[in-house]
């Protein structure tokens, strides 16, 4: 077991893509953003209380920038309270639970109230949310008194579907993550994602599409919240087939054969004799030509 004195800080990266959301509002108007909020909430509640030393971060992933709902620019560090018109509870709950979810509805509310989608690149940033959610893990990390330790990991809740224009990004972040051995988990909402698959086997996390999105707040809370530790001790949905296709450079599709330059590793589906990402001219082996014996003449009488 964890010391009390051993930090598990949690980061929630949330795919709040307004275009799959708004689309989804339509299909199942008893699943909106706004529920998906509130389990969202609920887990991160549950696991600020089951420790005094865990700590908690929740980052929006949109289709336009990655923007940090917990802690915002609005939080205070130090006591554990935001501005004194919002320290206070009404109802009896714990303060640090009523600041934060004040403020992840505000920042939530700002972000969507600013979205103005134009264009067709309407993917989300899930690659950036996941570098910044990095970078966070590495600022707490160098922030910690003498002696102390720290446990971290990435929950990532996918809605839209996977962008192949991110699978370089994407990779570089899991081998982050695998080196400094943080854990990505995912709970996918709908379509399978190939990336997070392979995030989730090479980090050592637990990859999970939910059957039913309005039972969000119960797999969080009994899949989820568990860390690596109480995780052996459950019984937990089996391990899922990954599928580790890789996304050609060229046009950006999974393919299952291609070819790879031996210089900086890039992946390609037709061949090309000069490589397009580090310029590099291979030699091509020509065709060895077939000699041909002379036939000797025989001498004439």
């Amino acid at each position: 077991m964890a010391s009390e004195d051993e930090i598990s800080l949690l980061v929630i990266v949330l795919d709040v893509n307004p275009i799959w959301w708004g689309q989804q509002a339509q299909r199942e108007p008893e699943f909106t953003l706004s529920k998906c909020m509130d389990a969202v909430m609920t887990m991160g509640n549950a696991h600020l209380v089951m420790n005094r030393t865990n700590k908690l971060a929740i980052i929006a992933s949109h289709c336009q920038e990655s923007h940090f709902l917990y802690p915002s620019k609005h939080w205070k560090s130090g006591d554990g309270a935001g501005d004194e018109s919002t320290s206070a509870s009404s109802d009896g709950k714990y303060e640090l639970l009523t600041v934060a979810n004040d403020l992840i509805a505000e920042e939530i509310r700002s972000l969507m109230a600013r979205t103005d989608v134009r264009g067709h690149q309407t993917d989300t940033l899930l690659a950036g949310s996941l570098a910044k959610a990095l970078c966070y893990i590495h600022r707490v990390s160098k922030e910690l008194e003498a002696g102390q330790e720290m446990k971290s990991r990435i929950l990532v809740i996918k809605a839209a579907e996977d962008c192949a224009l991110q699978y370089m990004n994407f990779m570089n972040v899991i081998f982050a993550a695998q080196k400094n051995s943080i854990l990505i988990d995912a709970c996918v909402l709908d379509s399978e994602s190939g990336l997070l698959q392979q995030a989730c086997d090479i980090t050592g996390g637990l990859y999970l599409r939910i059957p039913q999105k309005i039972a969000l707040a119960q797999y969080l809370q009994w899949v989820f919240l568990p860390d690596s530790e109480q995780r052996s001790q459950l019984v937990l949905p089996p391990p899922v087939h990954v599928d580790y296709r890789a996304a050609c450079f060229c046009h950006r599709t999974l393919i299952e054969i291609g070819y790879v330059c031996s210089v900086c590793l890039s992946i390609f589906c037709h061949f090309s004799p000069i490589c397009t990402t580090c310029e590099t001219a291979f030699k091509l082996p020509l065709p060895q030509m077939v000699k041909t014996k002379k036939k000797k003449l025989k001498p004439t009488t």
